[in-house]
């Protein structure tokens, strides 16, 4: 499912609110156009879980990821940072599209990524059998070497409790 379902479901004016809140009208269609080319073609996404009071968390990670049913969805370990801040309550997130390198450099960080398109969303772990081979199938597409080595780590860690899925949805409350 691309962007453009969550599109046709609200006015062009909510989306640009959602996923562009400081876009004026006139830039609105042609960023959301370059956020939907993202998210169906990119590699990667960059996560960064938001504190209680709105600010980023220092702990960002690019991740591999599915755009589906509208929400990015990861899989993760589920004793990291990203899956532990959603099962606290710490469910903001911030989203950044595309592949700028590993963000953690050896004197410092990159920070090329927050020049990417980006959205706020709601992190929630999810248990469907049905969304991981969705999630499956969209990583054999995009990660076809990759994936091979990951899927039966994957799949078993699903299944035994060490690893989840994280769908991070757009947040509508925060635009």
């Amino acid at each position: 499912m691309t962007i453009g379902i969550l599109r046709d479901a609200l006015t062009p004016a909510p989306v640009a609110a959602l996923l562009f809140p400081d876009v004026s009208a006139g830039g609105m269609s042609q960023l959301r156009v370059g956020l939907e080319r993202a998210l169906n073609h990119s590699s990667y996404v960059y996560v960064s879980p938001l504190r209680s009071d709105g600010h980023e968390s220092s702990c960002h990670a690019q991740v591999w990821f599915g755009w589906l049913n509208g929400a990015v969805i990861v899989s993760s370990k589920a004793r990291s940072w990203r899956a532990q801040c959603v099962a606290l309550g710490l469910d903001r997130a911030r989203i950044w599209v595309g592949d700028y390198g590993s963000w953690k450099r050896p004197f410092g960080t990159n920070e090329a990524f927050r020049a990417g398109p980006s959205f706020d969303a709601r992190g929630s772990i999810v248990e469907d059998q049905s969304l991981l081979q969705q999630l499956f199938t969209a990583y054999e597409a995009k990660y076809p070497a990759e994936f091979s080595i990951w899927r039966d780590r994957i799949e078993h860690g699903f299944h035994d409790g060490s690893r989840v899925l994280i769908r991070y949805a757009p947040d509508v409350a925060s635009a």
